[in-house]
């Protein structure tokens, strides 16, 4: 079953094509990832998909249901959670949530019992006296989360939910998801973070407003463009690592090279032996340096995706 069906949406404003013919599904129960750098064409697809934004040309299908024939049917079976906080900050917690039951039909009795449910789930139960504007990020997160649940939608979109809070806050909202997810809710998330990206069942990939790939976190990292014929991946680690990684994109062998967290992610051709990149950091003062093979991340995926594309 599927939640989202997409067929050559398409979207232009004038001579200016913000989304390109792009075409993918996203089954219902899952977590999707929707990816791109800033201006690739992300909100302006989201919109469309809510109903808010009607395409050039091309059709998508959200719940069932006709982006351009139906889009009021669509708002009433999806949430959506933005990256900037849009609730009301002079009302309490209880007061938004009343607010947003109430925009949603909900009354009396169905009122109380959501409004219950999802201070439940989102553990805001200590908080509904406070006014909204002065909540933490990460409570004021969960707090939009709430509001966008209280309806009891099919499928929420969620536009780079955790943009500026905490790790810990990060982690606690991802947790949430997952509880929405194993409830059978679909997610629609977009973001920058690749362990979030981590965490999808699928992604797409929009680049310059065109689909450029689609597919499981694995089946990406396997793409032929990502580790070309003739390369390999290594990590490289060293206790100087900001130095190693100066040093080796000086390195004939270096096709690409870049500091991730404590080691050196280097692309290099198959033919360049391991204790070739050993030497050239032993000659220059770090003799404790280590080479291992490894598989490439997203984040290796996206920026070696989005090179390619933008050098074309």
């Amino acid at each position: 079953m599927l939640a989202i069906e997409i067929k050559g949406l398409t979207k232009r404003f004038g001579d200016f094509t913000a989304v390109d013919s792009i075409r993918f599904d996203v089954p219902k129960g899952s977590i999707f990832g929707f990816l791109g750098p800033n201006g690739s064409g992300k909100t302006t697809c989201i919109r469309m998909l809510c109903g808010l934004l009607e395409p050039t040309a091309g059709t998508a299908t959200v719940n069932g249901f006709d982006i351009i024939r139906q889009p009021e049917e669509i708002k009433r079976t999806i949430g959506y959670l933005n990256q900037a906080f849009s609730l009301y900050r002079d009302l309490t917690v209880e007061e938004n949530l009343n607010f947003f039951g109430g925009i949603y039909g909900l009354k009396g009795e169905r009122l109380n019992r959501r409004r219950a449910e999802v201070i439940d789930l989102v553990g805001l139960g200590s908080y509904l006296q406070r006014r909204s504007g002065q909540l933490s990020g990460g409570w004021k997160q969960r707090l939009a989360l709430a509001a966008s649940l209280i309806h009891e939608p099919e499928l929420v979109f969620l536009d780079e939910p955790t943009a500026g809070i905490d790790p810990v806050a990060r982690r606690e909202l991802w947790d949430l998801l997952f509880d929405l997810a194993g409830q059978g809710k679909t997610l629609f998330v977009t973001t920058h973070y690749m362990d979030e990206a981590e965490r999808c069942n699928e992604i797409a990939y929009i680049y310059l407003s065109r689909l450029m790939v689609h597919g499981t976190p694995a089946e990406l990292k396997v793409l032929p463009a990502v580790t070309p014929t003739g390369t390999k991946r290594v990590a490289v680690a060293s206790s100087h690592p900001a130095q190693a990684l100066s040093l080796l994109k000086r390195q004939g062998f270096a096709l690409d090279a870049t500091l991730v967290e404590a080691e050196i992610h280097l692309l290099m051709p198959v033919d360049v032996i391991d204790s070739e990149v050993i030497d050239a950091l032993h000659n220059a003062g770090m003799p404790d340096a280590s080479v291992r093979p490894m598989d490439p991340s997203l984040e290796d995926v996206f920026v070696t995706l989005t090179r390619s594309l933008a050098n074309r």
